[in-house]
């Protein structure tokens, strides 16, 4: 028996999200039925996250095993060409039995796209967050710093989650500006249903009100969702980087 953990990237667009659902197409969904060709069923899979209707993957994790032979290097050619084209493996390698990409994983990055512009854009549609109104990115960059290190999360996540713990740390977060697009990219630990988007909507309308890096602080020192901003919508979302090494977890670049 060998266990691969497999990394894919996929467009979310068409898809709810990668978990199976019962009546809507997901990512797993169509990497089983690649599977079943490949490898002769529908493997037991184990992803790194679940993400929601929408959102997309730079990198994302997932193991299974099988008693198949089939060398690593050919796993990515014989599984793509049976996957669609908005969903694509990149690597694969063997792992212990017992490696989980779930929960062996240390921490994630995720990459937020705002499209800052007036001016739809047909080819960014569906792949970032059109803001019409002028942000300024070094004031952006200067708030998300009031999120930095260990905190209680509480006021950044969706009402009605079940999660017991809510205090998360986060290692880096930095916005930057491309042209028209403004990046978010903030890694850490682990994060809350809808964290990442309820922070960069946050940020956002920060940004609209004037808000300063201490009036983010106690948003969060707060503890109550009604405190933060709105939640981003999905499709500016990417998980972006998924981490199984400590050290490449605070590998920070500046």
């Amino acid at each position: 028996m060998r266990n691969l953990l497999v990394t894919i990237r996929y467009r979310g667009t068409n898809y709810h999200g990668f978990q199976v659902q019962k009546n809507a197409v997901s990512v797993c969904q169509v990497f089983q039925d690649a599977q079943e060709k490949v490898f002769g069923g529908r493997l037991d899979i184990k992803g790194c996250s679940r993400t929601d209707a929408g959102v997309h993957a730079n990198e994302f994790c997932l193991n299974f095993w099988t008693d198949r032979a089939i060398p690593c290097h050919k796993v990515p050619l014989a599984l793509n060409a049976h996957l669609p084209e908005d969903v694509a493996v990149t690597a694969c390698r063997e792992v212990p039995l017992d490696f989980h990409a779930r929960y062996d994983c240390c921490g994630k990055e995720y990459c937020y796209l705002v499209h800052n512009s007036p001016v739809r854009d047909p080819f960014l549609e569906g792949l970032a967050w059109r803001y019409p109104r002028r942000l300024d990115d070094q004031a952006l960059d200067h708030g998300a710093k009031a999120f930095l290190g260990t905190h209680d999360f509480s006021a950044f996540c969706s009402t009605g989650s079940t999660v017991e713990d809510p205090v998360r740390t986060l290692y880096s977060f930095q916005v930057r500006r491309q042209g028209d697009l403004v990046r978010f990219v903030v890694r850490g630990d682990g994060f809350l249903y809808n964290m990442v988007r309820i922070l960069v909507g946050t940020l956002v309308q920060a940004s609209e009100k004037g808000y300063t890096p201490e009036m983010l602080e106690e948003i969060l020192s707060s503890k109550e969702r009604s405190r933060a901003g709105r939640t981003a919508p999905p499709w500016g979302l990417y998980l972006n980087r998924v981490f199984y090494s400590q050290q490449e977890l605070l590998d920070v670049q500046p």
